[in-house]
């Protein structure tokens, strides 16, 4: 089968690997354009560019698929399916409509839950015990599409988005060859989704970072994992912005939100129920380090309110 690939991220790698790796005639890849990073801002490749460099696949990055010019060469690629995970781009009706076989995306949710562009970070920050990766039929709406195959697994108490992020994407190549199987054996059994059962994922920013300690220590610890590693959980201590990177919740421990029940090598944090301890934190400015290391550098007053 010939198929074009669209994905730009490290969590697509896999899923590109298990087709190359299956024999599938994969015929180009589609990414989103190079961007600045770091610091300097240095001009960088996605890390599906990369992959398919290495692959020998030859790669576009048009910013967008509405022109002509991205339709022409989309025509001449002439695929028999479009395999789309976490591209970043939507995707016009008429790229939907061009492949015999159409477009299949991988979403890492169990949906109708969590369509969007952040379903394992909302996942985690939602305190949810599971999620997964379903293949879909791709329409024009938002991961509206049929479902055609779930994968589920439970999450971590205290797993991060990133680990969990790492495991979805290889579980999402699992989905993606299972599909594949079943679309070539004609035994695919599309099932619309509930609309009515619907919740959303957006985009993550900075403007959400900001720890509410007048909430549950269950809340609090869910945000921490679940903006690990970007944007990361913030707040302010002794005047200076900190980034909260791992954390275990104490529901049995109980004070005043916000006040430090505890400093002497472990930082622990009330909130409105329970608390939370700070395992692993960053200073502006500073490497990431355990918060016992930094107490020792940086004391902090105990029943002091941040």
């Amino acid at each position: 089968m010939r198929i074009v690939f669209m994905g730009t991220p490290d969590f697509a790698v896999p899923c590109l690997q298990k087709l190359y790796d299956l024999g599938y005639d994969v015929c180009a890849v589609f990414c989103r354009p190079d961007k600045p990073q770091g610091r300097k801002m240095i001009l960088t490749a996605p890390p599906v560019k990369e992959k398919a460099q290495e692959l020998g696949i030859p790669v576009y990055q048009p910013s967008t698929l509405k022109t002509d010019e991205s339709f022409g060469i989309l025509k001449e690629l002439s695929p028999e399916l479009i395999v789309v995970v976490a591209y970043g781009k939507i995707l016009p009706q008429r790229v939907l409509d061009l492949p015999p076989f159409g477009c299949i995306n991988i979403h890492a949710s169990i949906l109708p839950a969590l369509r969007g562009a952040a379903p394992i970070q909302w996942a985690v920050i939602n305190g949810f015990e599971e999620t997964g990766v379903t293949s879909m039929q791709m329409n024009a709406g938002l991961d509206t599409g049929d479902i055609l195959l779930t994968s589920k697994v439970k999450i971590g108490e205290n797993e991060t988005s990133e680990e969990l992020w790492n495991r979805l994407s290889l579980l999402a190549a699992s989905v993606l060859e299972k599909t594949l199987e079943e679309l070539n054996a004609g035994t695919l059994t599309p099932v619309k989704q509930d609309d009515s059962l619907s919740t959303y994922a957006p985009l993550l920013s900075k403007e959400i970072s900001a720890v509410d300690w007048n909430t549950d220590c269950a809340a609090v610890h869910n945000k921490i994992r679940g903006l690990y590693s970007w944007p990361c959980a913030l707040t302010d201590i002794n005047g200076k912005k900190i980034k909260l990177l791992k954390s275990i919740k104490h529901p049995g421990i109980n004070g005043q939100p916000g006040q430090v029940l505890d400093s002497c090598g472990r930082l622990i944090i009330a909130c409105k129920s329970g608390a939370v301890e700070i395992v692993t934190l960053q200073a502006e400015g500073k490497k990431a380090m355990n918060a016992s290391d930094y107490l020792r550098g940086n004391p902090i007053e105990k029943n002091t309110f941040i």
